[in-house]
């Protein structure tokens, strides 16, 4: 190819989508003429400038573009009510309306959706029923009411408030990762989800020791095989490198600390006949030898501790853990939740390390381990609303398929039951499990390498064969959409779509519109204008072709007048959510 466009963000490397794009090109994914029509001569910045700015909170200009930025990163999509939303409160009371717009009770749970074709759940639950409390049934039931947990969490996503609740849900779930098809047990797995939403902004240490003794997590990582005539290093092993201090220190705790942890944690097991699923301690399967811990945790002695104190061993280890380890935990995890809000790359500049995160830890710290108040510091300020902190990152899977939906609007009719309903979220599901991203089921417990993959992180969301996907379902939502076997098509509104932008007759206004909404980094003046001619002007020049257009159609939507700006709105949208802007975030 000799044309070249490449998506860029901090000390992005060029070429990286090119060759992608090569590829597609040759597995005959994308036609190669379609690929010079969109982007011939088009380059993105390259390596664009270091984050400059600091933790003091932010006071600069707060307009659309300033809102914009900070929903994409808190929330899955951005829609223009929740701008306007925003808009009336300043920088900071914006963000703590994002903490404190909460819902206070639980959603509904996860029902009976599988009933269509005539199947009958072997248990007795009904169709539109909740299994979260039912018998386990069998492999058949059991299979399909995994299916309905995702299905019902991406509805979660898509219907999400404005509030950060559904980020932060998330952010904890790759965190503690745990895969569905090895749990097994749907009821677990929905145990497990409810508690990362319940505590997700809560207290870190406290979450910690929930998940330690968590069914979900206790099979997992075997915790419920773990005795002390055979002690299962596993779960001790990934609390300390995956969950708590890291990896990453220098010095770091020892291989005697797993096996210390190991002990520490024997005993406990999951009853999986009881409803709901529940975990247990039982003191014949303890280890009560006293462990102890090296130096790294300052050679803390753990004593024994047998009969059913033996269970309390399991909290003293979290509290050595993150008592004689602080630092080291504290910047772990802030340095996991700059990666997600703010730019994936912490390593190749030492400066965030020591004036961003280490700001967040500190605070944290001194917070008890609350994680909001540093999610907060972060979110308030210079640093995060940086232009160079804006459009650095790849939008995961998540954020553009539920995103799209979010962002256009896209409401199911009421008529839908539960079956139709789960059918299109599973649909959503399917289609960010096929470009990396199956919702509950991370290739392993690390999570998903884009979130801790070096160097690549965040651009392993896009290769040869992710790319052609996204664009395929682009144009699948602003054609014929799809039915998932409901009978009803489900596509983007572009005509409604457009009518949330207040001067929609101004050819001008409403292209810089869809490029405020669908894109990481705007489009120079010179193609937006380019853009505007070749779409709504049709090629035309002058931009009364558009207005015009439009005004009948407001006064007279027949279908002549409607068809007109409809067919020139899909061809808009067209050029602005195939182009490599697009996904960026």
């Amino acid at each position: 190819m000799g044309q070249k466009f490449f998506l860029m963000g901090q000390n992005h490397q060029p070429g990286n989508l090119e060759e992608l794009l090569d590829a597609a090109v040759d597995t005959g994914n994308i036609k190669e003429d379609q690929i010079f029509e969109k982007y011939a001569n088009q380059t993105l910045p390259k390596g664009l400038a270091k984050t400059a700015g600091t933790l003091t909170a932010y006071s600069g200009s707060w307009t659309k573009a300033e809102v914009i930025h900070l929903l994409r990163r808190t929330t899955f999509g951005v829609r223009p009510t929740d701008v306007q939303v925003l808009l009336g409160k300043s920088p900071g009371d914006a963000v703590d309306y994002l903490f404190s717009n909460v819902p206070s009770t639980a959603p509904a749970p996860p029902v009976n959706s599988y009933y269509n074709g005539g199947y009958t759940d072997p248990t007795g639950i009904g169709p539109g029923q909740t299994w979260i409390n039912a018998p386990y049934g069998d492999g058949t039931v059991n299979g399909k009411r995994r299916i309905s947990l995702s299905s019902w969490w991406m509805g979660l996503i898509v219907n999400q408030n404005l509030s950060i609740l559904e980020k932060m849900t998330w952010f904890w779930h790759n965190h503690f990762a745990t895969e569905l098809s090895i749990i097994g047990d749907a009821r677990a797995a929905y145990i497990h989800h409810a508690m990362l939403r319940e505590n997700a902004l809560g207290n870190f240490k406290d979450l910690t020791k929930k998940v330690t003794k968590d069914p979900a997590m206790l099979i997992y990582l075997n915790g419920r095989y773990n005795t002390k005539t055979a002690p299962d290093e596993n779960y001790g092993r990934e609390l300390q490198e995956l969950f708590t201090v890291s990896k990453y220190n220098s010095p770091n705790y020892s291989e005697d600390d797993v096996k210390a942890a190991a002990k520490a944690l024997t005993g406990w097991q999951v009853n999986l006949s009881t409803i709901p699923v529940s975990s247990y301690f039982n003191p014949s399967r303890h280890d009560s030898s006293n462990k102890q811990l090296s130096s790294f945790y300052n050679n803390s002695l753990m004593p024994g501790l047998s009969g059913t104190n033996g269970s309390l061993e399991a909290d003293e280890l979290i509290d050595t853990i993150f008592n004689q380890a602080p630092n080291q935990a504290a910047k772990w995890i802030c340095t996991k939740l700059y990666r997600y809000f703010v730019y994936y790359d912490t390593v190749t500049d030492p400066t965030v390390s020591a004036n961003i995160i280490s700001g967040m830890a500190s605070l944290l710290i001194s917070n008890n381990w609350d994680v909001v108040p540093s999610i907060k510091l972060l979110l308030k300020s210079q640093h995060f609303f940086d232009s160079n902190s804006r459009g650095c990152s790849i939008r995961t899977p998540l954020e553009f398929f539920a995103g799209i939906f979010r962002t256009f609007q896209v409401i199911l009719p009421g008529s839908f039951d539960a079956q139709k309903r789960d059918a299109i979220w599973n649909t959503l599901r399917s289609y960010a499990a096929a470009n990396g991203l199956d919702l509950g089921e991370p290739p392993n417990v690390s999570g998903f390498p884009a979130y801790y993959q070096s160097p690549e992180f965040a651009e392993l969301w896009i290769n040869s064969n992710s790319l052609p996907k996204r664009l395929q379902f682009v144009d699948l939502m602003l054609s014929s959409g799809f039915t998932a076997g409901t009978g009803t098509a489900i596509k983007l509104d572009v005509l409604a779509f457009a009518d949330t932008c207040s001067n929609a007759d101004d050819p001008v206004l409403l292209v810089q519109y869809c490029c405020d909404y669908l894109l990481g980094v705007d489009f120079s003046a010179t193609r937006k204008d380019s853009i505007k001619v070749s779409t709504l002007l049709s090629g035309q020049t002058n931009n009364n072709y558009w207005t015009q257009a439009w005004q009948a159609y407001k006064t007279t939507p027949n279908t002549a007048n409607t068809n007109i700006v409809k067919t020139r709105m899909n061809s808009l949208l067209t050029e602005v959510m195939h182009a490599a802007e697009h996904h960026l975030c």
